[in-house]
């Protein structure tokens, strides 16, 4: 797995936890509730990592030694089934923290969907520090409902949604999820594939394509490339994906 060391070459002091201060994913990480001296420990304890678009950052059933935060860029997290198929099983962006498991091996793997940066903690030394920052463990408390919950739409998504449904709400759920780049006049941007697409909804790279063209022709989205859209019809795509709106 290569990876690509951040460091910083400027030799001067810095006060603790400076360089955590100035990340602009920190206001949406776990760290964003701790700073001064709290902040300089967890810093101590990082390395910072940078990763092109396809490498690899952690592997199904290798040992569970590290744990991570998103800085920015983007990340594809699955899972390969015994028959070599792939299920996706989340798209991560800035501020988004995984890897801490109960289990000594990893369940998932993990790779950069374009270029992308990250904080890599060892796990035992981030655990330390858990367990003497209450505000960190709190924080890391509710990034743990919060993916209880979306586990749970996400057996909704797969389990009981029409492909028009599943794709509407993968629109607007995905929307949301990156902060460094907001929605902005609906504009959404898809750093994942269509094939990526699929693999997360359950459905097939056809039928991905078939809903989105089905979405552009009724004027509830506007494909602008293939990583970008625009949502025209905000309350229509809404109505789809909870099931209250005819489908087009």
């Amino acid at each position: 797995m290569l990876e690509l060391r951040v460091r910083s070459t400027d030799c001067r002091p810095r006060a603790a936890g400076a360089a955590c201060s100035a990340c602009g994913a920190r206001a949406f990480s776990v760290c964003g509730g701790i700073d001064g001296a709290q902040l300089g420990r967890l810093e101590a304890i990082a390395d910072k990592l940078g990763f092109k678009a396809g490498q690899g950052i952690a592997r199904q059933g290798d040992r569970a030694d590290h744990v991570f935060n998103v800085t920015s860029g983007s990340v594809r997290v699955f899972r390969l089934l015994p028959d070599g198929r792939r299920q996706i099983t989340g798209f991560l962006f800035a501020g988004d923290f995984f890897g801490l498991a109960p289990h000594p091996e990893y369940a998932f793997s993990a790779e950069a969907m374009e270029d992308a940066t990250l904080c890599r903690f060892r796990r035992a030394e981030y655990q330390s520090v858990v367990h003497d920052i209450p505000a960190l463990e709190a924080a890391l408390l509710e990034r743990v409902t919060h993916e209880l919950a979306a586990a749970e739409n996400q057996m909704l998504l797969l389990g009981r949604k029409t492909a028009q449904e599943r794709i509407a709400t993968f629109i607007l759920a995905i929307a949301d999820r990156d902060p460094l780049r907001p929605d902005v006049n609906g504009h959404v941007r898809l750093a994942m594939t269509r094939a990526e697409i699929a693999d997360y909804t359950g459905l097939t790279i056809e039928t991905v394509s078939r809903v989105f063209t089905r979405l552009k022709t009724a004027g509830i989205i506007r494909l602008l490339s293939v990583h970008d859209l625009r949502i025209e019809l905000p309350e229509r795509l809404r109505g789809l994906a909870e099931g209250r709106s005819r489908e087009p």
